[in-house]
C-alpha cells in the first residue's frame, strides 16, 4: 500500500494458556504466542505449560516461522530468586525467543542464566515515558511493554525518543485492571492471594456497597442502582477499529490479553486483528470496507462490552461496567477438530452440549465461516449418541460439509 510504504507492520501477539492453544493461535493469525510455565508468571489459575509442553510449543511455533515468549513476571521475593535462577537454567535449554519480566532482580538473573535470550520488560514495570524505555534498553531489554495507562500520542512521542531498533509492545484488546499497570494489592488484602504471585481472585469484578460504621448491616449502594455496584469493574479494551492509528503511533507489537481465556477467544480474536492488520496494509478501502465485520467478528467469543481505555483521553464512568461483572457470550464454543478420518468423520474433544440435526458454524483459520448441519456422531466406543452432553468428551462427528484438522466448532448464532 503506497501510503503506507514506510510503516512497519506490527507483530501480533496472542496469548495461550496451553499447547492446544497455542497451536490454534498460530493456525489464525499470530506472529508470536505468549504463554506461562509452571512458576513465576501472573495467571497461576491457568492451565500453563509444563517443560514438555514447552518445549513442544518452542518447537512447534519455530517450525511454523513463528516465535514464543514466556512470562516470568512476578515481583519476586527473596524466597523465589533461587527457584527462579533454576527456571532460567531450563529456559536456556527450551530456548523460547524472549521471557517478559518485571522485576529488576529478576532481569539481573535473566541477563546472567540466559544472555542469548531477548528480554522483553512487562507492563507491570508500570512504563510510562521514554526515559523508562530507555533505562531498560540501556540496561539491555529487547522492548519495554508500555502501560496501558498511555495515549497514543504519548506511545509516539516515545517512540520518538528512543532507539530505532528497539521495540514498543502494547495491548490492544483484552481485560483491564483496575490497579495501575495491574499491579494490585486489593487481592492480597482481602483474600490473601497475591496478584503480583499471580493469584489475583479479581476483586476489581465483585460488587460493593458502602456501609455506615454505626448502622452494620445497612447496605447502600455507591451508585443509584439498588442491586449494588460493581465500582472497579473496567469494559474490556478493543482497538481493532483504530488498526491505522495503532500502526502509525509506532508500536511493534500488538498484544491481546487473555492467558485465562478459552480457545474460541483466542482463534477469534487472533484471526480478526490478523485480518484487519493485513487488510490495511493492503488497503484503506478494504480496512474501512471490512469494519463491520470486524465489529461483529469480535464479539462472537466472551467480552465485557468494550472501551478505547486511554488510548485517546482518560476513561470516564462509560469506560466501567456497575450493574455486574459477567462476561458477554457471543458464540458458543463446542470444540475444534483434533483429527479428520478417510471417511470424512472428524474427532474432537466437546466443550459444550450439541445434538445430531443441529446447524453449527465451522470457523476456519482463512476467514471464512460455513455453516453444517451435524448429520450423526459417535461415542468414544464408538456407540452412536444423539447429543454429546458431557464436556471433555472424545465424540466422532459427521457434518454435511468437509472439515479439516483445526477447524472451530461454535453456534451458528450469537447468544
Amino acid at each position: 500500500m503506497e501510503e503506507n510504504i514506510e510503516l512497519k507492520k506490527p507483530e501480533l501477539l496472542i496469548p495461550a494458556s496451553c499447547l492446544e492453544v497455542l497451536k490454534l493461535a498460530i493456525k489464525y493469525g499470530a506472529d508470536a504466542v505468549y504463554i506461562g510455565g509452571e512458576m513465576y508468571g501472573l495467571r497461576a489459575k491457568a492451565k500453563n505449560f509444563s517443560r514438555e509442553d514447552m518445549e513442544e510449543g518452542v518447537r512447534y511455533a519455530h517450525e511454523k516461522g513463528k516465535r514464543v515468549f514466556v512470562t516470568a513476571n512476578i515481583t519476586a521475593h527473596d524466597k523465589d530468586l533461587d527457584g527462579v535462577r533454576e527456571y532460567f537454567k531450563e529456559l536456556k535449554e527450551i530456548k523460547p525467543d524472549a521471557i517478559i519480566i518485571s522485576d529488576p532482580g529478576v532481569f539481573m538473573i535473566a541477563k546472567e542464566v540466559v544472555p542469548e535470550i531477548e528480554i522483553h520488560i512487562s507492563t507491570q514495570a508500570n512504563n510510562v515515558n521514554y526515559a523508562d524505555f530507555n533505562f531498560w534498553y540501556g540496561l539491555g531489554a529487547k522492548r519495554v511493554v508500555s502501560a496501558r495507562e498511555l495515549s497514543l500520542d504519548e506511545i509516539a512521542e516515545i517512540r520518538k525518543n528512543i532507539p530505532a531498533d528497539r521495540e514498543i509492545e502494547t495491548f490492544v484488546h483484552g481485560a483491564m485492571c483496575m490497579a495501575y499497570s495491574g499491579r494490585c494489592l486489593l487481592s492480597n488484602y482481602m483474600t490473601g492471594r497475591d496478584a503480583n504471585q499471580g493469584a489475583c481472585t479479581h476483586p476489581c469484578r465483585w460488587k460493593y456497597h458502602v456501609v455506615e460504621e454505626n448502622r452494620p448491616g445497612e447496605y447502600m449502594p455507591i451508585e443509584e442502582n439498588e442491586r449494588g455496584t460493581y465500582i472497579f469493574n473496567s469494559k474490556d479494551l478493543c482497538m481493532i477499529d483504530y488498526v491505522p492509528e495503532l500502526v502509525k503511533a509506532g508500536i511493534d507489537s500488538f498484544k491481546i490479553e487473555g492467558r485465562m481465556k478459552t480457545a474460541l477467544y483466542v482463534a477469534t480474536v487472533a484471526r480478526t486483528y490478523r485480518k484487519a492488520i493485513d487488510d490495511w496494509f493492503e488497503s484503506t478501502v478494504l480496512f474501512e470496507a471490512n469494519k463491520d465485520w470486524y465489529a461483529e467478528e469480535i464479539k462472537k467469543c466472551t467480552y465485557r462490552n468494550f472501551t478505547t481505555g486511554f488510548f485517546f483521553n482518560k476513561p470516564d464512568s462509560n469506560s466501567q461496567i456497575y450493574d455486574n461483572n459477567t462476561y458477554v457470550t457471543g458464540c458458543k464454543y463446542y470444540g475444534h477438530i483434533d483429527k479428520v478420518n478417510e471417511d470424512g468423520t472428524a474427532i474432537f474433544e466437546q466443550k459444550n452440549k450439541f445434538s445430531v440435526g443441529d446447524k453449527i458454524q465451522i470457523m476456519k483459520a482463512d476467514g471464512r465461516d460455513i455453516d453444517a448441519e451435524v448429520l450423526k456422531m459417535w461415542d468414544e466406543n464408538g456407540v452412536e449418541i444423539q447429543a454429546c452432553p458431557h464436556p471433555q468428551s472424545i465424540v466422532k462427528i459427521k457434518f454435511d460439509t468437509a472439515v479439516e484438522v483445526m477447524d472451530i466448532m461454535r453456534s451458528a448464532e450469537t447468544e
